[in-house]
């Protein structure tokens, strides 16, 4: 009997091996149909591992979504309460097991450190242990053995269910989300609790799991589920704690309350789980709980509402997000998640070129926000975007990064600035780690998943590049069935399709994009990273020419260290193009820029 059986597709084999010598590596025996020996018949000998394996790994592809074999295997593992899905390339699972956690090691190169990886190792060695009593024990189970009592978890952990919007308005959703995202912020700062990250709660938004199932997947002890109904200056909210592998609950309350009194329901509700766990709240937790960004509940419910539209990506809703976080910080100037929301719409509005919104703005506003409340990361992260955006200064960006991050490790927007700092150090090992870490933050993003793709690409890791191409481009693709005039994500796909070898249909997408934004010049400078990677320096020059004599210094540096522009670099038409532009800022500012090198990582 094998530890761990290896369910994947012919056309993954080499993954297959990376993971059954990762788990050997473990001390797991591993069985995969590499092991058959000649005159075996493959059905029976694969069907007895598969029943026999404490654990069945699937390796989750397009190719092994496409297999009947794979999907029999399992199939029959779900049955057996053994399955251990894996994710190794995006692909569309099929729809039983869409409600099933699933691993995404689809990055994954084998490092054994790699977090995901090690929830799945713990994961696997739940399932061997749990089949690991001695045979004549009475009733068939054992005392438990040290290292099953090392796995178990060492606190209580809690999963905050998204609360379910019951205002019969589905635009109200937004505010059901924040109420749950806050309480979950809460809690995550009670040092004796350990509390699931948002993107892994909010995978589990609109589906019906059971607890124990939910529990088993995310390694928590209890269920937070509750609901919200909104009706003018109204607000019910019900919550519930459960205990996860009996379904008891544990505690359970409903709010009837003024629209005002949004904070202190938050606030009691968890002080409610810390008291219903039993748990110790030290002074400075308990006064982190009772701190609030805003006392102003209408400034609150705004902010909640613009928060939203920045997570659904439109760009269409940038100049929005502006708008109804200048209405925020009238409401409540010390607000400084406002400010910095505001900061961070601007800048990237002002890095498309759109009249009216600049980088000294951004700025500006960052700055208010720090100001306001020196621990909200996202002040901080907005800063960085707009020192990075406006003079590419890495020692100055890198350390307001890391102030950034200590206020809140999970920060998305930290984390996409700390890996465009990287790659434009080209230190492209630490560029994946804070983009792979963003992509887990938010899953649906499509900005980290299309930058990652020339982080792996520079290391010359084939397997890994292929495989964020096309995360990337389905991302883009999905964007672009809701906005086809998204620019971001037309930059990205058209990226993306040139890296995949589809030249012709990457220079189609070109000109479709040029029609959709003419005058957007980070578009137009993504297109030519497009083009750069097809060899094609006459058409990345074309593209780049139009607005050379206007870019900021920080944009030409930038240009410098992108890797993306490598193939090209070296291209007469390139060099004088770039030379031009630096003899016009050493003019405009009496610096050097023209005496750089062009490889010179600024």
């Amino acid at each position: 009997m094998s530890d761990v059986f290896i369910s994947y597709a012919r056309e993954d084999a080499e993954s297959a091996r990376r993971f059954a010598e990762a788990f050997a590596a473990e001390g797991l025996s591993t069985w995969w149909d590499d092991a058959l020996r000649s005159g075996e018949a493959f059905d029976e000998s694969i069907e007895r591992a598969l029943r026999e394996a404490a654990a069945v790994v699937v390796l989750w592809s397009a190719s092994s979504v496409a297999s009947r074999w794979v999907r029999a295997e399992a199939t029959l593992a779900d049955r057996n309460r053994t399955l251990v899905p894996v994710t190794i390339e995006p692909c569309q699972r099929p729809i039983i097991f869409e409600l099933t956690q699933t691993a995404d090691l689809a990055h994954w190169r084998g490092d054994r450190q790699d977090r995901v990886w090690r929830g799945l190792v713990a994961d696997v060695r739940r399932l061997v242990e749990s089949q690991a009593a001695p045979r004549g024990s009475p009733g068939g189970a054992a005392a438990p053995s040290a290292k099953q009592v090392a796995d178990q978890p060492s606190k209580p952990g809690v999963v905050i269910l998204p609360f379910v919007n019951m205002s019969g308005d589905p635009e109200q959703e937004f505010f059901s989300d924040g109420v749950t995202e806050d309480i979950i912020t809460d809690l995550g700062r009670v040092s004796a609790l350990s509390v699931a990250s948002r993107s892994s709660a909010f995978s589990y938004k609109g589906k019906t799991v059971a607890p124990a199932q939910i529990a088993r997947a995310l390694s928590v002890t209890h269920v937070l589920e509750g609901s919200v109904r909104k009706s003018g200056n109204r607000v019910r909210i019900t919550a519930q704690l459960l205990e996860a592998h009996t379904d008891k609950q544990v505690w359970a309350e409903r709010y009837d309350r003024t629209l005002d009194d949004i904070f202190a329901i938050q606030d009691d509700i968890s002080k409610a789980i810390v008291g219903a766990l039993k748990l110790k709240l030290l002074p400075e937790e308990k006064a982190a709980i009772e701190q609030r960004s805003t006392s102003n509940s209408d400034a609150y419910e705004l902010f909640l509402m613009a928060r939203e539209f920045q997570r659904k990506g439109s760009e269409r809703l940038k100049p929005v997000i502006v708008r109804i976080c200048q209405r925020v910080v009238q409401l409540d100037p010390g607000f400084a998640r406002g400010w910095a929301l505001m900061s961070l719409a601007e800048a990237e509005m002002s890095q498309r070129g759109v009249d009216g919104h600049s980088i000294a703005n951004a700025r500006d506003w960052a700055e208010r926000a720090i100001a306001a409340d020196p621990n909200v990361a996202e002040g901080h992260a907005a800063f960085a975007e707009a020192v990075l955006r406006n003079t590419l200064d890495h020692d100055a960006t890198n350390k307001v990064i890391e102030t950034a991050l200590q206020a809140d490790p999970n920060c998305y927007e930290a984390h996409t600035v700390a890996g465009a700092v990287a790659i434009g150090q080209r230190d492209y090992e630490r560029a994946i780690r804070h983009f792979e870490r963003a992509i887990e933050l938010d899953p649906a993003a499509y900005w980290p998943a299309g930058m990652v793709v020339q982080a792996y690409e520079a290391l010359g890791e084939p397997a890994a590049t292929l495989a964020a191409e096309r995360r990337a481009m389905a991302r883009c693709e999905k964007i672009l069935a809701e906005e086809p005039d998204h620019s971001g994500a037309l930059g990205f796909l058209v990226t993306s399709l040139a890296g995949l070898g589809q030249a012709e249909r990457a220079r189609a997408w070109t000109q479709r994009a040029l029609l959709f934004d003419p005058d957007n010049a980070r578009l137009h400078y993504n297109l030519a990273c497009a083009m750069s990677r097809l060899g094609d320096a006459e058409a990345a020059v074309e593209l780049i020419e139009p607005w050379i004599d206007q870019v900021s210094h920080g944009w030409l540096l930038w240009m410098r260290s992108d890797n993306s522009l490598d193939p090209i670099r070296n291209h007469p038409r390139f060099v004088a193009m770039m030379d031009r532009c630096a003899r016009r800022l050493d003019a405009e500012t009496g610096s050097q820029y023209a005496s750089a090198p062009q490889g010179t990582v600024q």
